[in-house]
């Protein structure tokens, strides 16, 4: 099939409504977010209303145009959220849940997975150049632990999930065993035939040095909100049973919340976000501990 290419702002109505009269959309993928956490942790409005009310306004033109699935890409940062980055993306299941109760018409899911490898945002193509360019490979915490997975693996499994899909689904991908970065740093290292250089080996080749964590970085990623992952018919999907809140009580908290973005009141819409999504608040206040 013929692959269309249109450049836009999913937050543009206008422009994703013509997109959607144009082309008859059978499943739509909202992959389109800020998913960089120091830059949101620094640029919470922006963050905020691009993750929040993009979602919404694509889940209400799914509805209005009929959509059959709507399928979320959410993210593990999602769970017990440590940064505004990860809070914004639970309030984006959120609203997704919230319509999945509203309607019939689209079949609304989401999928929950972790770091793809060789992403925009992924360790490994920062660890290439540093090692090029003879290095220090940085990372930001020697205990530091992350799940990969390839590109071609999650697409994959995004898209069978839509077969699975009964409507406020959240789905977990089983991205295998956690990985510790110091030892991807370090295979990656040897893999370019290089040494580490370290107090035993001062000669080595490639220095490894600690940054110290970025604002809300967590150690680990989960993949869960208290919830037992339930089995589906395929080995590396799961399902997860989430608690959700109602569409009227989810819509009076977005008036509010773009009332504030919108007047650029940072301190306001945190303390809304703080609301609707709790387990942020708790768990800053663990972190603060």
């Amino acid at each position: 099939g013929k692959i269309l290419s249109i450049l836009g702002n999913t937050n543009d109505e206008k422009l994703m409504i013509k997109i959607l009269k144009k082309n008859k959309i059978d499943i739509l993928f909202h992959a389109a977010a800020y998913k960089h956490v120091p830059i949101v942790e620094e640029n919470p409005i922006e963050g905020i209303y691009n993750n929040v009310f993009s979602t919404y306004n694509l889940c209400k033109l799914s509805n209005d145009f009929k959509v059959k699935n709507f399928i979320l890409i959410s993210s593990d940062k999602a769970v017990r959220p440590t940064n505004v980055m990860g809070a914004s993306k639970r309030l984006a299941e959120l609203i997704v849940q919230g319509f999945a109760q509203k309607t019939n018409k689209t079949v609304f899911s989401m999928v929950r997975f972790g770091n793809v490898l060789g992403s925009s945002g992924s360790v490994v193509p920062l660890f290439k150049h540093q090692i090029i360019s003879g290095g220090p490979i940085t990372i930001t915490h020697k205990e530091i632990i992350r799940y990969f997975m390839t590109v071609t693996e999650a697409a994959q499994l995004v898209i069978q999930t839509c077969s699975m899909a009964k409507g406020g689904d959240v789905f977990l991908l089983k991205m295998g065993e956690p990985i510790k970065i110091i030892d991807l740093a370090k295979q990656m290292i040897h893999l370019s035939g290089l040494t580490l250089k370290n107090k035993d080996n001062p000669n080595g080749d490639i220095e490894i040095i600690q940054t110290g964590l970025r604002a809300g970085e967590k150690l680990y990623e989960e993949l869960l909100i208290d919830a037992e992952a339930k089995d589906t018919d395929h080995p590396l999907i799961f399902r997860a049973v989430e608690n959700s809140l109602s569409f009227e009580y989810l819509i009076e908290f977005l008036t509010k919340l773009k009332t504030h973005l919108v007047n650029k009141n940072t301190k306001e819409s945190l303390l809304i976000l703080e609301k609707i999504v709790p387990s942020w608040k708790e768990s800053k206040f663990i972190n603060s501990k």
